[in-house]
């Protein structure tokens, strides 16, 4: 049986984990101003913000959308705080019947933000209520059943819809036309992640250096998340055997310890390399394929492991299937096929071979 990890167990995904919670809570940034990356973002966010307070009006439905832990959920707080109004947080498989939407959505103020998050994951049911709730502020409702249904139209509060996806492409294009903003959310630079748990180091009361903190941006995959729970998890070596004082050394001992190398991989993006090239000789090799020699789910492979990998420049997808690319040989340690020295000749230099008359 191969080797199997359980992705819930993994420090180095970006997916929210139950122990983000409340410590995301503590140290994330309420304000614009205090929002760390994202410049261009930010600049036409603000822009936005006072535009639509000048007028009085809500601000226009907005769409986020990027890789996870990159801070949409912060945003949409931080877009509720600047207009101040309330939020309303739920999620699209939290939405499962039409009747929930319209629940939330009667019960919502004049300016109020209503965050949903993966919002590609709501029925197509529940999104077509949606669409007269979003273009004019009117939820119809339909009254009993057969010929003598009848449909009702109840006015809504105008309020600010802030949508959230990892897959941008799986929205459906009437649900994605009716955003009148789109933000694209980027990785963040190594020093953006310094400054992040730089704050984050303070607002957790932990002693850090700056080349300690250097050294936790640095295998944190461009994702404020994963820095944040890094930090916490080097804290905990740090308190134990450097009286809590976070230096490289210590960084690099206790993400060691967690199989994290220098380059972020765990061992799970490890093992994948692993397969793809002593299994499959580098490839090209399909999903499934690769899914049966790893012991895990395809859908797991494409959404969770993959996406680092090929923005590492470790893995290529190929109308035949997946290829590891000569970084992540030299990443394992292997060589590659081409670059192997070849066999050493039975003779030494200047002996000569003896023919058969």
């Amino acid at each position: 049986m191969p080797e199997t990890f359980d992705k819930n167990d993994r420090l180095m995904t970006a997916k929210p984990r139950d122990e983000d919670a409340e410590a995301d809570r503590s140290i994330r940034p309420r304000t614009l101003k205090n929002y760390i990356g994202q410049e261009p973002i930010k600049v036409s966010l603000t822009i936005y913000l006072q535009a639509a307070l000048c007028r009085r009006d809500p601000l226009d439905h907005i769409l986020l959308y990027g890789p996870p832990g990159l801070g949409k959920t912060t945003l949409a707080n931080i877009i509720a705080a600047e207009m101040g109004r309330n939020i309303r947080v739920t999620s699209g498989p939290a939405i499962e019947r039409p009747g929930d939407l319209a629940s939330i959505l009667t019960n919502l103020s004049a300016g109020d933000v209503l965050f949903i998050d993966e919002i590609h994951r709501m029925p197509r049911v529940v999104e077509e209520v949606l669409y007269p709730a979003m273009e004019d502020f009117g939820l119809d409702i339909m009254i009993g059943k057969g010929p003598s249904a009848k449909s009702i139209r109840l006015d809504l509060p105008k309020f600010t819809l802030v949508g959230a996806t990892t897959r941008a492409g799986l929205l459906t294009a009437p649900l994605r036309d009716r955003f009148g903003i789109m933000f694209r959310l980027e990785l963040y630079t190594h020093e953006e992640l310094c400054t992040i748990l730089t704050n984050a180091s303070r607002t957790l009361n932990v002693r850090a250096e700056p080349d300690g903190i250097a050294e936790i941006a640095r295998r944190s995959r461009g994702t404020p998340r994963i820095a944040n729970r890094l930090l916490r998890r080097v804290r905990d070596y740090a308190q134990v055997v450097a009286r809590g004082i976070i230096t490289q050394p210590i960084a690099q001992d206790a993400l060691s310890l967690q199989a994290i190398d220098e380059l972020g991989l765990d061992r799970v993006d490890r093992a994948m390399l692993e397969a793809m090239i002593t299994k499959f000789g580098g490839g090209p090799v399909g999903l499934e394929t690769l899914a049966a020699a790893t012991g895990e789910d395809p859908g797991t492979i494409e959404d969770v492991y993959e996406p680092f990998l090929m923005q590492m420049g470790f893995v290529a997808r190929t109308p035949r299937g997946r290829v590891a690319l000569p970084a992540a040989y030299k990443h394992i340690g292997l060589a590659r096929p081409d670059e192997e020295k070849p066999a050493e000749p039975e003779t030494k230099p200047g002996e000569q071979l003896s023919l058969p008359i």
